[in-house]
């Protein structure tokens, strides 16, 4: 079986919704896990709107790359350039991939305009996952 990291920057929200899809499209064809370079748990706003789009992530923890060291990825997959410049090595063959998307953690403004970026966020790596998961496995 296949297995794929999604690398953040704190694992919170961003590569915690690429997990969530990832697991959702590949529909057990692949071990997905997430990780950050650092650990600051997962977002509420993150796992609110997963919810809004029926899948669940609130049993998700926020853990750090470390934490990985001694497992083989067949894939890991930045998704903000502070993870790419800060991966660790990984020994072996896995291929990495990378996307920069927008940090909706940073968002501002009032409510629904924060949330209305975590969901443009959210349907963006949505569309990368479906795309990672029919291209690659």
């Amino acid at each position: 079986m296949k297995k794929i990291l999604v690398l953040c920057t704190g694992n919170s929200c961003r590569s915690q919704l690429a997990e969530g899809y990832l697991r959702h499209f590949a529909n057990g064809k692949a071990e997905v896990y997430s990780a950050g370079i650092e650990t600051h748990g997962v977002n509420p706003r993150a796992i609110a709107i997963m919810k809004e789009d029926g899948l669940d992530i609130s049993g998700h923890t926020s853990n750090n790359v470390n934490e990985y060291q001694h497992l083989d990825f067949d894939f890991v997959i930045t998704v903000c350039d502070n993870a790419q410049e800060n991966c660790p090595y990984f020994p072996g063959f896995a291929k990495k991939f990378h996307y920069n998307f927008p940090d909706p953690a940073k968002a501002t403004g009032s409510e629904e305009e924060i949330m209305a970026q975590f969901r443009s966020v959210r349907e963006q790596i949505k569309e990368y996952c479906r795309k990672f998961v029919t291209e690659n496995l």
